[in-house]
């Protein structure tokens, strides 16, 4: 799913400001970070049309957050994240910045679910021994849904991360030219493991 720059900045603008709204109106705003469990997707090298699934590895991510509500509540986020994964030919970083716009409801005690659309923007990708010659879309939405437990002003939750379509990106190696470049796929899929606090 395409998404402009206008559109991306547009809605991180928004965020920013329902965040400080939230922050003087109902429940308030806070500090979030954390760690990822995160793979991207395949690797396809052009000279033996061979496809590989990376290992995964640990990023971490950083950021701010809003929250309006109480029992049900909607939860923008703007988060700043670093993921690494790893394949044969190399380890590809990504870094980005991704704007969840979540809505939760309390299920039990202190506990509740939550879920929703969030939007992705690359901002530095590169790969080992090897050049990115370009990607398709540095914009691009996906999905997240989790559980989350929050005591007084302190908060833990676990959510799975999706991109919703294909994002490749060029490889360019020393043995490789740019009429036939190996591919990856940057849509992320992990796992995220946050703590959070409000202010």
């Amino acid at each position: 799913m395409k998404i402009s720059k206008k559109v991306f900045l547009l809605v991180t603008c928004l965020t920013l400001a329902a965040s400080s709204a939230i922050a003087q109106n109902v429940s308030g705003f806070g500090l979030k970070g954390g760690l990822n469990y995160n793979g991207n997707g395949s690797y396809f090298q052009s000279i033996n049309n061979n496809y590989q699934n990376p290992d995964r590895n640990i990023g971490y991510h950083v950021g701010v957050f809003g929250k309006l509500g109480d029992k049900l509540y909607l939860k923008p986020e703007l988060v700043y994240t670093a993921t690494k994964s790893e394949y044969n030919a190399g380890t590809f970083d990504l870094k980005k910045l991704d704007v969840p716009l979540l809505v939760g409801i309390k299920v039990l005690g202190p506990v509740s679910v939550f879920g929703g659309p969030t939007l992705q923007y690359i901002l530095d990708s590169g790969f080992e021994n090897a050049s990115i010659n370009s990607i398709e879309n540095d914009f691009s939405v996906g999905i997240n849904f989790g559980v989350g437990v929050n005591f007084n002003k302190f908060g833990l939750d676990l959510r799975y991360e999706r991109g919703f379509n294909n994002n490749e990106a060029t490889i360019i190696t020393n043995n490789i030219t740019t009429l036939n470049p190996n591919r990856l796929d940057t849509r992320p899929e992990q796992l995220i493991l946050s703590l959070s606090v409000m202010l």
